[in-house]
């Protein structure tokens, strides 16, 4: 297991409570002892004007489940995790139902870590976006 201790999804999903993947519907659904994964809807509120998921809703997704994946490995009392780039290629479109996001770590690091999220419809398994986040480990201000 790769995680700084056990988390339930319970734990996890109230990382979500009132900011951006709350208010798009993420879901965290599934952690396994090396990855993380969230469920989000394709619907108003992440969809482009020409009814198609949104190439930065599918960002979201992807900065979320890396940057708590990342948190997840780390002592919070002592360290915090930072996005500090992101990468997306967009594969497929999608028009309705949910897409699931999987995110694995590519590197953990003392002080980088990189994670993959590979997002595709629920419906139908079809991948619509791989993506990755590089992520800075911080020592917290407070910390010795």
């Amino acid at each position: 297991m790769i995680w700084f201790k056990d988390y339930t999804l319970e734990d996890l999903n109230g990382f979500r409570d009132g900011g951006m993947a709350h208010h798009i519907g993420i879901e965290l659904t599934e952690v396994t002892d090396t990855t993380l994964s969230a469920r989000m809807p394709v619907d108003a509120r992440t969809k482009q004007p020409f009814g198609l998921l949104h190439g930065g809703a599918n960002c979201v997704l992807s900065e979320s489940l890396g940057s708590i994946a990342a948190w997840m490995c780390i002592d919070p009392d002592a360290y915090r995790a930072v996005g500090v780039d992101i990468n997306a290629t967009h594969l497929r479109s999608a028009t309705e139902g949910h897409v699931i996001g999987v995110c694995k770590p590519l590197k953990i690091g003392r002080k980088l870590h990189v994670w993959q999220t590979d997002i595709h419809e629920e419906a139908t398994g079809k991948e619509v976006c791989t993506s990755r986040l590089s992520v800075m480990i911080l020592k917290q201000k407070n910390s010795q």
